[in-house]
C-alpha cells in the first residue's frame, strides 16, 4: 500500500478553508461596511454561490473526461486569486457583482477534483479522509479567529487584502501536491453517469443537499451581523464562529468510528433534525451566550458529520471514471441550494426578522429528514 502524502493534501485544505473562514462569517460585514443594503448583500452573497451551480459540473466534466485534476486545481487556484484582486480596482455594486462571479467560477472549480484526488490516494484507507479533511476545519478556525481580532484593532478596509492573502497560500499548496488517479472500476462503470445517478435513493440524497445547504443561507449570511445587533464584539463572534469548527473538527476526529458503526441514512438524518434545532435556538435565543455555545457547538452535525457522510455517500455511489462529475454535482446543488438560501434571508431579513428567517431554514432541514428516512432504505445496501 503505497504512503499517504498526508502533509502535503492536509495543507491545501488548510488553506482551502482558511479563505471559507474569511469569507463565511466577513464577506456580508464587509459589504455591509461598505454600505450596502440587506438585499444587495444577500445578492453579494448568493452570487458566488450561484457559480457554485455551474462551474464544478462543467470543470467535473473536464476533469473526468482528461483526467488532468491537479492541473484544473492548480489553475483554478492561481485564477481565483487573479480575478479576485480586482476588487482593488473599485468598489461598485456592479464591479463587487463582477469580481465576485468570476473568482467564484474558479474556486468551485477546485474542491470536487482536490476530493477525488484526496480518495485517489486513499485507496484502501478512505477512513482516513477525515483525518485529512479536519486540517480545512483547522485553517478555518485559526482565519475566523485571526481576523475577528484583526478587524476589531483595524477598519474592515484591510478585508481584500487579508482574503487575498489567503488565497496565494492555496495558490502555493496546490504545487506542492503530487498527483493520483481513481483506479477503474469496470464493473460500475458501465451506463456512464446519468445511469448512476438513477440508482435508488441517489437523486433523493441531492435533493437534500441542496436543502441543507438552503437552510444555511441565514447562517452564512447573516449571523455575524445578527450577533453584532444582539451586542457582541467582532473577536467574540469569530471565537464563536470558531467554536463551531472546533466541534466540527472532533467530529471529523470521530467520524472513521461513526461510520464503521452507523449507517450513512442515520448519521445524515441525525444530521438534519439537529441542523433543525440549531437553526431555531439562533433565530429566537441567540442572545442568551450558553444558548449560543450549544448552537455553535451543533455544527459538528450541521456540517461535520453530514460532510463526511455525504462524501462516502458520493464514492460508494459512482464509478471511478464518474467520481469528478458525482462531486461537482454535490458541489452545484450545495450551490444552488446555499444560493437561494442567501437570496431569501437577504429579501425576508428586514420584512421578516430574524427569528423566522431562521425559522424557514429550519422547516428545510426538517423537510430533508423526511426525504432521508423515506427514501435513502434502497440506496443504502
Amino acid at each position: 500500500m503505497a504512503p499517504i502524502p498526508y502533509w502535503r493534501l492536509s495543507s491545501f485544505y488548510l488553506f482551502y478553508f482558511a479563505l471559507l473562514g474569511a469569507t463565511a462569517p466577513f464577506l456580508a460585514l464587509y459589504f455591509h461596511h461598505l454600505g450596502f443594503s440587506s438585499a444587495r448583500i444577500g445578492e453579494l452573497v448568493a452570487i458566488p454561490m450561484l457559480m457554485r451551480c455551474v462551474a464544478p459540473n462543467l470543470w467535473g466534466w473536464l476533469g473526468d473526461r482528461s483526467g488532468q485534476r491537479l492541473l484544473i486545481v492548480r489553475l483554478g487556484a492561481l485564477a481565483t486569486l487573479a480575478s479576485f484582486s480586482l476588487i482593488f480596482f473599485d468598489k461598485s455594486y456592479a464591479w463587487l457583482a463582477l469580481v465576485m462571479a468570476l473568482h467564484a467560477f474558479f474556486w468551485h472549480a477546485v474542491l470536487p477534483q482536490f476530493e477525488v484526488i484526496t480518495l485517489a490516494h486513499l485507496q484502501g484507507q478512505t477512513a482516513r479522509y477525515s483525518q485529512i479533511r479536519l486540517w480545512g476545519s483547522i485553517g478555518f478556525i485559526l482565519t475566523v479567529v485571526g481576523l475577528g481580532r484583526l478587524f476589531d484593532a483595524l477598519s474592515l478596509d484591510v478585508y481584500p487584502l487579508a482574503v487575498v492573502m489567503v488565497m496565494a497560500g492555496i495558490a502555493v499548496a496546490s504545487l506542492w501536491v503530487p498527483n493520483a488517479q481513481p483506479p477503474e472500476q469496470h464493473e460500475r462503470s458501465q451506463g456512464g453517469f446519468l445511469k448512476q445517478l438513477t440508482r435508488p435513493g441517489v437523486v433523493a440524497f441531492y435533493a437534500c443537499v441542496a436543502l441543507m445547504q438552503l437552510s444555511h443561507g441565514p447562517y452564512y449570511t447573516f449571523l455575524t451581523l445578527h450577533l453584532e445587533q444582539l451586542g457582541y464584539s467582532r473577536g467574540v463572534i469569530g471565537m464563536l464562529w470558531a467554536l463551531g469548527v472546533v466541534a466540527e473538527v472532533v467530529m471529523f476526529l470521530a467520524m472513521r468510528w461513526i461510520l464503521t458503526r452507523v449507517s450513512l441514512r442515520r448519521v445524515l438524518m441525525i444530521s438534519f433534525i439537529l441542523a433543525a434545532l440549531r437553526w431555531l435556538l439562533l433565530g429566537n435565543f441567540a442572545e442568551h451566550l450558553l444558548v449560543l455555545l450549544l448552537a455553535q457547538l451543533l455544527h459538528a452535525a450541521t456540517f461535520g458529520s453530514f460532510h463526511a457522510a455525504s462524501i462516502a455517500f458520493v464514492q460508494r455511489s459512482f464509478a471511478a471514471r464518474q467520481q469528478g462529475q458525482g462531486q461537482a454535482l454535490y458541489a452545484a446543488l450545495a450551490g444552488t441550494g446555499g444560493a437561494l438560501g442567501a437570496l431569501y434571508s437577504g429579501y425576508s431579513w428586514n420584512l421578516l426578522g430574524a427569528a423566522t428567517t431562521f425559522s424557514i431554514a429550519s422547516v428545510a432541514a426538517l423537510a430533508a429528514a423526511v426525504i432521508i428516512a423515506t427514501r435513502l432504505n434502497e440506496a443504502e445496501k
